[in-house]
């Protein structure tokens, strides 16, 4: 019994948790980005060019077909995916994160120690380093 109990462990880490419900989420969200980009954006581009399927394009040289539609239709496909994503997670994302990242504390104002040139804070009289008696400054 003492192999199952271990296999439960290492099943029930969190890392392992965490990836399971990462690829759920991921897997997901990959249907509703590929439906945006489908459903949406690839018809109003088509509706501007004029042409949404680009599989039938290709050409000839010595009789060998180069089918360079698809290849075309991915590449577009991946681009508004990219943009997609981009513009609809990782901006918003972005100023979400902004907004509450705590602000930045000022660092504390230090002076040079004249002995032995270590950085003490600004009102210490005594170096921290060297110990030797600091001058007292006015600011």
């Amino acid at each position: 019994m003492g192999i199952f109990k271990e296999f439960r462990d290492f099943l029930m880490r969190g890392n392992i948790v965490d990836l399971a419900v990462a690829v759920v989420i991921g897997a997901a969200f990959n249907a509703v980005v590929q439906s945006l980009v489908a459903d949406l954006i690839t018809p109003l581009i088509a509706a501007i060019v004029g042409k949404q399927d680009f599989s039938a394009l290709k050409f000839t040289i010595n009789n060998s077909e180069f089918m360079y539609g698809n290849f075309l239709n991915q590449i577009i496909a991946f681009v508004l995916t990219a943009a997609a994503i981009f513009f609809f997670v990782v901006k918003p994302m972005n100023r979400l994160m902004a907004r509450l990242k705590p602000a930045a504390e000022e660092p504390a104002a230090t002076k040079i120690c004249p002995e032995c040139l270590s950085g003490i804070p600004a009102a210490a009289t005594r170096c921290a380093f060297c110990t030797s008696v600091q001058p007292v400054t006015t600011a």
